[in-house]
């Protein structure tokens, strides 16, 4: 999976490449097709947004589908770690859908006897 920032208008944490790669490369473990993510970081100068002004954008691309999670918070990696959660929440429903839940056990089975 290949990860790709976009900085607009912010100064990032030193770590925070660091924190985000490590999150997003834990998403293999569901079995979606993913390529590329894109993780866009956006401060807002405007004083008023105050607990909000760092706004963080993931989106992913690839042959699985296209999610996307948005979340805005008082810094960057809090606003990261807000998305995260809504981007693991679709990747995993998406999972769960494609998992096959055909529960046939041997009890169920039709027996088929040949003589």
């Amino acid at each position: 999976m290949k990860i790709v920032f976009h900085v607009r208008h912010a100064d990032l944490a030193e770590d925070f490449k660091e924190i985000a790669e490590e999150k997003l490369l834990s998403m293999d473990r569901f079995s979606v097709v993913i390529d590329r993510v894109e993780v866009e970081i956006m401060h807002e100068a405007n004083p008023r947004q105050g607990k909000h002004s760092h706004r963080v954008a993931i989106t992913s691309h690839g042959s699985g589908p296209l999610m996307r999670a948005e979340a805005a918070e008082f810094n960057d990696v809090a606003a990261f770690d807000g998305a995260i959660k809504n981007f693991e929440l679709q990747i995993r429903k998406h999972h769960e859908r494609s998992k096959s839940h055909n529960r046939e056990t041997l009890r169920h089975k039709e027996v088929i006897v040949t003589d």
